[in-house]
């Protein structure tokens, strides 16, 4: 993509407390990277680690809820990986954002494991499931390596004990438990719906690597209320960086 400054808006996330630089066509950051954000249950020292972070919008709202962690970004656009740097240094972040594609696997990165690994992978991997998106989301949107790819690197972008938290289509959720079983478990689920009498779209899932421990399914997080405000009180307060999504 062309990330020409007259192609570029800032936008205030939390309340104002985040400045965004994002394009302002394509693929723009949302609910989805809010959540995932308010899910990520990162504290001060921890390492943070986020695959295919766009513009930044997950990290620098991290880096808003939590001082003192640590953040890196793995993402394969050149220019987003720029406007994620830029980002960092609007809103005094410490962050390194790395240029590169997960399919060459964690290790090519020459890093550590992380205590924390974070993504909200494209959404779909079959072509043919999917009506074109715009030019501005196609690599947002459809992974080339598909979800087992992605799973694949997270789990070694993390070390033992440390935790793995995705957000993704809520018709996905067996595939995401069966590709993390192997080496992760301790599963924690959060269903999210767009209004409270419909099937969840989203899931947020937290793994943790090596862990025994049984699957537990959070309460469900509901983000409108028909012939009410836009958001309900819970997602609001999420959105303004008011409340968590804790584990």
């Amino acid at each position: 993509m062309d990330a020409s400054a007259d192609e570029i808006v800032e936008n205030a996330l939390m309340g104002g407390r985040v400045r965004l630089l994002q394009p302002a066509k394509g693929y723009r950051a949302g609910m989805d990277a809010a959540l995932l954000a308010a899910a990520a249950a990162a504290g001060p020292g921890d390492r943070v680690f986020e695959a295919g972070c766009g513009a930044g919008a997950v990290l620098m709202q991290i880096a808003g809820r939590a001082p003192g962690v640590s953040l890196t970004g793995l993402e394969r656009d050149p220019a987003m990986a720029e406007l994620a740097r830029r980002n960092a240094s609007l809103n005094v972040a410490d962050a390194e954002i790395m240029t590169g594609d997960i399919a060459k696997g964690f290790r090519a990165l020459g890093l550590q494991p992380f205590d924390v690994a974070v993504s909200n992978p494209p959404f779909f991997d079959d072509p043919h499931a999917l009506r074109a998106p715009g030019p501005g989301k196609t690599g947002a949107w459809m992974a080339d390596g598909g979800l087992e790819a992605w799973t694949r690197f997270l789990l070694k972008a993390v070390r033992e004990g440390g935790s793995i938290v995705v957000i993704h289509r809520a018709d996905r959720l067996a595939d995401i438990l069966g590709l993390l079983a192997p080496k992760a478990g301790s599963f924690a689920i959060r269903p999210v719906h767009a209004f409270a009498d419909e099937p969840a779209k989203r899931v947020l899932v937290r793994a943790l690597k090596t862990g025994k421990a049984p699957l537990r399914l959070l309460p469900a997080l509901v983000l409108h209320a028909r012939g009410g405000a836009k958001h309900t009180a819970e997602a609001e307060a999420i959105l303004r960086g008011e409340a968590g999504l804790g584990w």
